[in-house]
C-alpha cells in the first residue's frame, strides 16, 4: 500500500536533492540544456512525485500501522509550532527582518511543519511523510552552508513585508487550520 507514497517521495526529491548532493553538476546541465527546460523537468518530475505523494499517503495512511500516540495535549503544542510557518512561507518572497533573521525562512517552516506533524502523527506512514521532509530540510540547510546561494525571486526588501507576511500569514493559519485542513486533508487540526 506504501509503494505510491514512497515512490512519490523519491520522484520527489530527486530533483529537490540535486543541488545537496551535487550543486556544480546542477550548473554545467542547466547551462547544456537550458534554464526553463531544467525547471520544466524539474517542476514535471516534482509535480509527478507530489501527486503520487498525495495519492499513497490518502491511501496508505488508513491501513499503515501505528508505532506510537500521542496524549491529546500534544494538539495544542502542535498549533502553537504550527503558527509561524504561512508567515515563514511568505517571508521566503516577502524579504524583510524575518528573512534576514531566519536566513532560510521556507526550511525553517519546512522543519516546524514536518516536526509538529510527527508529534502527533504516529502511523508508519505518516512518519514515512513527515520524517522525510524534516530530512530533506535539514540536509538542505546543511548543504547551504557549502555551496553558492541562489536567489529567490520575490518583492524588494521592506519593512512593511514583514507586516504583510505576518498577517496575511497568520490569515492563512486560522483559514487553513478552521477549514481547509479537513476540507483537504479530512482531518480537523482541533477535533
Amino acid at each position: 500500500m506504501m509503494d505510491l507514497l514512497i515512490l512519490g517521495l523519491v520522484l520527489f526529491f530527486i530533483p529537490h536533492m540535486i543541488s545537496v548532493v551535487n550543486h556544480q553538476w546542477r550548473d554545467r546541465t542547466t547551462k547544456q540544456v537550458g534554464e526553463l527546460t531544467w525547471k520544466a523537468l524539474y517542476a514535471l518530475i516534482s509535480l509527478a512525485g507530489f501527486l503520487l505523494i498525495i495519492k499513497g499517503y490518502g491511501e496508505a495512511r488508513l491501513t499503515s500501522e501505528f508505532l506510537y500516540t500521542t496524549p491529546q495535549w500534544m494538539g495544542h503544542l502542535v498549533a502553537l509550532l504550527m503558527l509561524p510557518v504561512f508567515p515563514l512561507l511568505l517571508a521566503t518572497y516577502l524579504p524583510g527582518r524575518i528573512q534576514s533573521i531566519t536566513k532560510h525562512p521556507m526550511l525553517v517552516a519546512t522543519k516546524l511543519w514536518a516536526l509538529s506533524h510527527l508529534l502527533v502523527n504516529g502511523r508508519v506512514a505518516e512518519i514515512l511523510l513527515f520524517g522525510s521532509f524534516l530530512i530533506w530540510a535539514v540536509l538542505v540547510r546543511i548543504s547551504l552552508k557549502r555551496r553558492p546561494q541562489r536567489v529567490v525571486p520575490g518583492a524588494p526588501k521592506t519593512a512593511m513585508n514583514d507586516v504583510i507576511a505576518l498577517v496575511v500569514g497568520i490569515g492563512l493559519y486560522v483559514v487553513f487550520a478552521l477549514h481547509l485542513h479537513r476540507m483537504l486533508i479530512g482531518v480537523s487540526p482541533f477535533g
